[in-house]
């Protein structure tokens, strides 16, 4: 009568559980995506407050705007 496939159609529960693995697998991409945008960039700002550190030290601006620079990129 229902050819050995149950009520669900044939999937039963390893349907649910392959839906949850697959849910999980694109879970995960994105979730290292986003780490990996945001670790490049947080790089990305921290190599800009290295360059203002050695203009600064190199004598190429002044205290006073080595501070207005450095707020502005938000340290």
């Amino acid at each position: 009568m229902m050819g050995g496939y149950g009520m669900a159609g044939g999937y039963g529960f390893g349907g649910v559980f392959m839906a949850l693995w697959w849910v999980l697998i694109i879970f995960g991409i994105v979730m290292l995506v986003k780490w990996v945008t945001n670790s490049s960039h947080s790089a990305g700002g921290n190599k800009s407050l290295d360059i203002l550190k050695e203009r600064y030290a190199r004598g190429e601006i002044n205290e006073q705007e080595f501070q207005k620079r450095k707020s502005d990129l938000g340290h």
